[in-house]
């Protein structure tokens, strides 16, 4: 899964044993692997498994899911079920990262941007990862349990999605599309915890979702296709070869276009398309950072997306902020 964004500077986490294994420097090639590490001793392996030190892909998955509690709910949504998307959300992502490490052990130490991960340095052993996979999970269900019934079966079906996840990249070049279904998931858990139902509306949001989804994730995907393509590893990028700057203008193309139908359907106004603007201009600047396929521009146009998330989320929520919104 992914997780790189308050990315501050190389360091290492200290340790009192001081072992060399429990040192965290990155390789100077490896753009992904610069963090914030304030964590000291052996708990900081597991901080970094979960990766509670780079929380983009938590941003990613919120920023949307937080924007569709507020289109569902056509307003500010009841605050206990904010409160129980954002732990859900953070906690599923942390289980997510951790399963992912656990199906990729013997991939990563092959991949210059994962080659430092805790499993495949031998810093947490698997089986300490999966008891930490389930305390994770079992915290998301109680979580869960607090919603109604819909939400608690799409949950389980999420979950399945997301320990699916990993092992797609060895059968298909297409792992992109089940993480877009995976990290879109949120979505109509939100209509169906706001309605206790999932509207068209939902699904046309939850398929934008998916479409944005895939296109940063190939994006990702082009920083480690050399390493991909050494280790076996399919992905997207590498299925698209030299067409992949074009089928993800293209996926952006077809997001933008997904979200003014969502906007058309819920009589969304200004603050709503004034949000799509600011996404289209982002989707440019990325387009631009990976003309050149230059591993750190491509990863820097990945992060780069948690901007265009936060701009969807400050647009719902403006949109229901405004003054007569009540009565359009």
């Amino acid at each position: 899964m992914h997780c790189h964004f308050f990315t501050i500077s190389r360091c290492s986490f200290p340790s009192l044993s001081r072992r060399k294994s429990d040192t965290l420097a990155a390789p100077k090639d490896n753009p992904s692997a610069l963090v914030w590490c304030p964590v000291p001793g052996r708990l900081a392996a597991y901080v970094q498994l979960m990766r509670l030190d780079r929380p983009v892909g938590t941003l990613l998955l919120l920023w949307p899911t937080l924007a569709a509690l507020w289109i569902a709910a056509g307003g500010t949504p009841p605050w206990p079920i904010v409160a129980a998307f954002v732990a859900g959300t953070f906690l599923m992502r942390a289980a997510g990262c951790v399963v992912n490490d656990m199906a990729d052990r013997d991939f990563d130490p092959h991949v210059t941007r994962t080659a430092n991960r805790p499993l495949a340095t031998g810093r947490v052993s698997r089986k300490e990862a999966g008891v930490l996979f389930v305390v994770l999970a079992l915290l998301a269900l109680a979580v869960v349990m607090t919603l109604n019934t819909l939400t608690r079966l799409l949950a389980v079906a999420g979950l399945l999605v997301a320990v699916a996840y990993p092992f797609m990249k060895r059968y298909t070049h297409l792992p992109q599309l089940v993480l877009g279904v995976a990290f879109s998931w949120g979505i109509p858990m939100a209509f169906a915890a706001v309605n206790e139902s999932v509207s068209t509306l939902g699904w046309l949001l939850f398929l934008a979702s998916l479409l944005w989804i895939v296109a940063y994730d190939t994006e990702y995907a082009m920083v480690d296709r050399r390493d991909d393509l050494r280790a076996g590893v399919k992905s997207i990028a590498i299925l698209f070869g030299r067409a992949d700057r074009a089928m993800i203008a293209l996926l952006q193309a077809a997001t933008l276009g997904m979200l003014v139908v969502v906007g058309v359907n819920a009589c969304l106004r200004i603050p709503w398309f004034a949000a799509l603007a600011v996404a289209a201009g982002l989707f440019l600047y990325q387009q631009h950072l990976i003309r050149d396929r230059e591993e750190a521009r491509c990863f820097a146009a990945f992060r780069n997306n948690t901007w265009v998330g936060f701009a969807l989320f400050v647009g719902a929520v403006a949109e229901y902020a405004m003054p007569g919104r009540a009565a359009a």
